[in-house]
């Protein structure tokens, strides 16, 4: 109580919409920290940060709490729905980004194997969204989907 009531005197503009923890899923302990949580948000979205992540993309799962209800009549219980979820920034913060990158000297860029493995990494990625675009377009043409002029 003390800590969300001094968040509120610092942060006045800002709503907390959810909690985040590290890791590559869903912990054991998460419903309970969510019941904590829905006191200050009762929508909470849980984010789960994957700090060591194998594949290319957003190193992020989003998860919303949901009742589940059984068909055998016993107690509904809470457990967790993915949400679909991106993250971006405010102007701001990307102009503060930014001068804090070109204040920064191209000590850390290391060797040519090192920036060729680097671009290549980003080329690998570029290619898995172009290729998810491309299976979007493909399937809108045949009729598979419908239009959706936000995605386009």
């Amino acid at each position: 109580e003390n800590m969300y009531g001094m968040f509120k005197k610092v942060n006045a503009r800002e709503k907390v919409v959810g909690w985040y923890h590290t890791g590559p899923k869903l912990h054991q302990n998460d419903v309970a920290i969510n019941e904590l949580i829905r006191r200050y948000c009762p929508n909470s979205v849980l984010v789960i940060i994957d700090a060591k992540p194998k594949d290319l993309g957003l190193p992020t799962e989003a998860y919303q709490a949901v009742e589940e209800v059984h068909d055998d009549g016993s107690p509904t219980t809470r457990t967790f729905e993915h949400v679909p979820s991106e993250i971006g920034a405010e102007e701001a913060e990307e102009v503060g980004v930014e001068h804090l990158l070109r204040d920064i000297k191209d000590t850390t860029v290391g060797s040519l194997s090192q920036r060729i493995t680097n671009q290549l990494l980003g080329l690998k990625g570029l290619h898995s969204q172009l290729s998810e675009i491309r299976d979007y377009l493909m399937q809108v043409s045949q009729g598979q989907l419908p239009m959706n002029h936000q995605i386009i």
